[in-house]
Parts: structure tokens; C-alpha cells; sequence
């Protein structure tokens, strides 16, 4: 296999079945500041977690609440290929989204991870 380049994780997405006591918790906590997104999918809570670092809280239905990192990838395919040849499970194949394209694995070993390939800006 080919050496891997450090990929940065760019997204922090939380998932939980109560969104408003979710946002009101960290906002308190960590001072996390929230703003509304009105999307095609919908709504969605965008958070400020940091410097250089989008965040986010989706309400769903989940067994617990989750933390679903995003890894900025340069091939959303091949990274999705390279986790299922790893033995991941594929939750969402790559799909593509306004900004970019998404896919989601999960591990026995090290839970769910999404990759994030964005759309490049053409000069």
C-alpha cells in the first residue's frame, strides 16, 4: 500500500436524538455558538468549535449520541474503498452534497468516521 499523507479532520458533527438540550449544553459548557443553515436536505445547527474547524448537531434517531469526525480526503472513493478493504462497514457510499462529497464507515475497532472531499474552487 501506499503511504498515507496526514488527513485533517475538518468537521465535528454531533448526532443525538434531542438537538435543543444538545445545543444548550455546549453552548454552556464550551461556549460553542450556534447559527441555523437552512439547506436542500433541510435544517441544520452549525457550531463554532474552533479555529479552522466546522461543527455541527444533527437531531436523529440514534442509539446514543455520537461524534462523527470528518477526514478531508483528496479521493472520496478510494478512501471509502481503502476502509471497506481494511473491514470497515459502509454506512453511506461517497455521495455528493452542494459543497462537496461525503461518505460514512464504521470499524469493530474504531467507531464511525466520515470523509469529506470538497468541491474545488475553479480561479
Amino acid at each position: 500500500m501506499t503511504p498515507l499523507r496526514s488527513n485533517p479532520v475538518v468537521h465535528l458533527e454531533l448526532h443525538t436524538g434531542d438537538l435543543p438540550q444538545a445545543r444548550d449544553l455546549y453552548a454552556e459548557l464550551c461556549g460553542w455558538r450556534a447559527e441555523w443553515i437552512e439547506t436542500r436536505a433541510g435544517s441544520y445547527l452549525s457550531l463554532e468549535v474552533g479555529d479552522g474547524l466546522g461543527g455541527g448537531i444533527v437531531e436523529c434517531p440514534v442509539r446514543g449520541p455520537l461524534w462523527l469526525p470528518y477526514v478531508e480526503v483528496d479521493g472520496i472513493a478510494d478512501a471509502t474503498d481503502r476502509a471497506r478493504g481494511l473491514g470497515a462497514s459502509v454506512l453511506l457510499e461517497p455521495r455528493e452534497g452542494p459543497a462537496g462529497w461525503r461518505s460514512v464507515v464504521r470499524t469493530a475497532v474504531g467507531g464511525e468516521l466520515a470523509f469529506w472531499q470538497p468541491k474545488r474552487r475553479r480561479s
